[in-house]
């Protein structure tokens, strides 16, 4: 039905807004001039998800050893969990709950901290999914969930049930698996802005990385190209800056414009997150490797406080 001009008027002062409320896009560099690239860890087999809790300490995964690791704001490296069903992506619940991709038995788990476990999803429809991968939680608490398949060594299964790779969203009362995505060919890294109104989901297979408006109900629309390349893992600034992750860190503005490059030693950077007290040092999973690197900015408060 066509537009009448009131309605046209009414979105476009929302528009312009919207703009307005946006702080000016920064012209300094994201990592500081005088950062180097720290190797905190090494020595493990595969790293991946890192994770930051309310205080800073990062979490990350060893996937082939089954176990995730934890680095203290203090530069203390321990075991958190073992086994941890083979954990890949994670991200934290305000609440200090771990949500953590354990593709061992292609699960979407909630730990807590003291390690006691629960299996939130198994599968959909009443087919075993193809592998969660990365995840990211709503202001509200609602999960999504990326579920590419990428088969494993230590699988006993058959091939895939699910009928694609795809996109899930849990809600906050954990009833109701809805599939979000249909139309990507490999889903992988995914974030939200801290207001919970913007997804961005990185569809590794296709090369892209695509922003979606999420709705009251969990739902997606206005899909939109952000740019054009894949992404492992990856994580938001406070300025809008998007970190992509394969070959090195590539930074993107919130316009999806590239602006700045951080080369890793190890051939494959799987996932980032910002962490320590003060929310500016840039955590790095690559390799058989944790890094570390300073930058100019702060990561976006996670986890977000939940809603009252």
């Amino acid at each position: 039905m066509p537009s009448t001009p009131s309605l046209t008027l009414s979105v476009t002062i929302s528009a312009i807004l919207g703009l307005l409320a946006l702080k000016p896009i920064s012209a300094e560099p994201v990592v500081a001039s005088d950062a180097k690239l720290q190797t905190l860890a090494s020595g493990m087999a595969f790293t991946e998800g890192p994770a930051a809790d309310a205080k800073g300490h990062v979490f990350f995964t060893d996937q082939p050893n089954d176990r995730i690791m934890k680095w203290s704001v203090a530069g203390e490296l321990t075991t958190f969990l073992e086994p941890c069903g083979r954990a890949n992506g994670m991200f934290f619940l305000a609440d200090g709950t771990l949500i953590t991709c354990s593709d061992a038995e292609n699960e979407l788990w909630a730990v807590q901290p003291n390690g006691a476990k629960e299996v939130l999803v198994k599968d959909f429809n009443g087919k075993r999914l193809n592998g969660p991968n990365d995840a990211w939680v709503t202001p509200e608490g609602g999960i999504y969930f990326t579920d590419p398949f990428y088969k494993r060594p230590y699988w006993t299964r058959g091939g895939k049930e699910q009928d694609g790779e795809h996109v899930y969203y849990l809600p906050p009362n954990r009833k109701g698996l809805i599939r979000v995505t249909d139309d990507l060919v490999q889903p992988n890294g995914i974030v939200g802005t801290a207001d919970g109104k913007t997804l961005y989901v990185a569809d590794i297979g296709a090369g892209k990385t695509y922003r979606y408006h999420i709705q009251s109900d969990g739902r997606l629309t206005e899909k939109t190209l952000f740019c054009s390349m894949g992404s492992d893992g990856m994580t938001l600034d406070v300025d809008g800056n998007l970190y992509l992750t394969g070959k090195g860190v590539t930074i993107f503005n919130r316009s999806g414009e590239k602006i700045e490059h951080i080369e890793i030693p190890d051939g494959w950077t799987t996932n980032v997150c910002f962490g320590g007290t003060d929310g500016t040092t840039l955590f790095i999973t690559a390799g058989g490797s944790l890094y570390s690197i300073r930058t100019t900015t702060r990561g976006l408060h996670h986890p977000f406080p939940q809603k009252k």
